[in-house]
């Protein structure tokens, strides 16, 4: 029997999927392309915005047309929100039911009757989803939490995913141990992977810390924190272990107060550069990336301006830069004020070149320091690879891949990345 995967997303629902795969396979099941001909068609779907949710409908459309007669299952957020649109799917899983994907698709190939496996999220439990493979990728993701209590006035995903919730202690180290054995990087993710652990009494440091502690893993990385959830302890980890990846990646949204208000954010334009002062003085030479929405709706061109000069003021290593998007069922939607899609990508498209400006002078500044690079891929006599800061770097020759090689950065090329020189 065979199946195919197409993953919409964010790296929690990567993550969702490499561990719905892995159980397909332990149970004989073979992968094969998404677009090949399959028994059974899985797409993990995106609901963030009307585009993603949109992009989740052509992908079901386009596994109908390439498997008629296979089992054809939509999974996670978008079908939590199901607005009626998603009927030609076979299968239906919300957030609460992905361990029973196979459960279902072996039960729905036996009686051909649909399944909508989608259940109220007001107190489920963590699902406890575990990936050990990973594809063969050299670097890992652990998903350690799931859910938000945040509600940015833009952002569905309270509703799509649920309240907070975290994998256990224990848990999360066995998943860990088990990925430190085939990959030489882990990164921790989670919806809101910085409020880890307190319903079980721990910290997304204290959590770090074992995983340091109790396996050999070479690199550990956070894939994203809110700036009100670095702590101390994690600075300590950062500033002392050089296995914890120097790179932190720190949502903004936006550089104007006014328009962190109306997005519901939990911080000033001044509490958020304090912050990343404070980041810079514990662990010198770390790398900040961080998220813009741009064409927020009521976004002046004054509050607009105010962005630019605070993204240059914090001097970010690189910006992902979304123009706003309309979600259904968020606080924005009904706000007034909402900007043409013009403004929304002229603006994107000004920070977009900020970013490359701001990455580019990082990269200059690393010029002739020595980094640790632990290798990727290998094409055209060429080997990539990334540093602990997140710099993507370029060897001559082929290296195998997850090698940890101590290099020299020497030049910035043109498409934005080092070249190295193996010390």
């Amino acid at each position: 029997m065979k199946y195919a995967i197409c993953c919409l997303g964010c790296k929690v629902n990567l993550y969702e999927a490499e561990s719905t795969a892995e159980e397909m396979d332990r149970r004989g099941w073979h992968r094969v392309p998404f677009e090949e001909e399959a028994d059974a068609v899985l797409v993990f779907t995106c609901a963030v915005t009307n585009t993603a949710a949109a992009k989740s409908r052509k992908m079901l459309h386009r596994a109908r047309r390439s498997a008629p007669n296979g089992a054809i299952v939509l999974v996670g957020c978008y079908v939590q929100v199901d607005d009626g649109k998603l009927d030609d799917a076979d299968i239906l899983v919300g957030t609460s039911h992905k361990k029973e994907i196979p459960d279902l698709i072996e039960r729905f190939l036996t009686d051909r009757k649909p399944i909508k496996a989608v259940t109220v999220l007001d107190s489920i439990p963590y699902d406890n989803l575990r990936s050990e493979n990973f594809s063969g990728r050299t670097r890992a993701f652990l998903k350690v939490q799931d859910g938000c209590d945040q509600y940015c006035s833009y952002c569905v995903i309270p509703y799509t995913r649920g309240h907070q919730r975290s994998m256990e202690p224990d848990a999360a180290i066995a998943a860990a141990k088990a990925l430190a054995r085939t990959h030489r990087e882990i990164v921790l993710t989670g919806i809101h992977t910085g409020r880890y652990g307190r319903e079980h009494g721990v910290t997304l440091a204290q959590l770090a810390e074992r995983i340091l502690q109790e396996t050999d893993i070479l690199r550990l990385r956070i894939s994203s924190i809110e700036i009100t959830e670095v702590d101390d302890r994690l600075l300590d980890l950062l500033a002392n272990d050089e296995r914890v990846a120097r790179h932190l990646h720190i949502p903004l949204q936006a550089g104007s107060d006014s328009v962190l208000a109306k997005m519901h954010r939990p911080y000033t334009t001044q509490q958020y550069l304090q912050s990343i002062q404070k980041i810079r003085e514990r662990v010198p030479g770390i790398s900040i990336s961080t998220d813009l929405i741009t064409g927020f709706p009521q976004e002046s061109e004054e509050d607009f301006a105010e962005t630019v000069e605070f993204l240059k003021k914090c001097e970010f290593s690189f910006l992902h830069v979304f123009p706003f998007s309309l979600r259904s069922g968020t606080e924005a939607e009904k706000m007034s004020g909402h900007l043409s899609e013009a403004v929304k990508k002229q603006r994107a498209a000004v920070c977009l070149q900020l970013s490359d400006e701001l990455q580019r002078s990082m990269m200059h500044s690393w010029i002739g320091k020595e980094a640790a690079v632990i290798t990727e891929t290998a094409k055209d006599g060429h080997t990539t690879g990334y540093t602990s800061e997140y710099i993507p770097v370029v060897l001559d020759g082929h290296l195998p891949s997850s090698q940890y090689v101590r290099v020299r950065l020497s030049e910035v090329t043109d498409d934005l990345r080092m070249k190295g020189e193996i010390l």
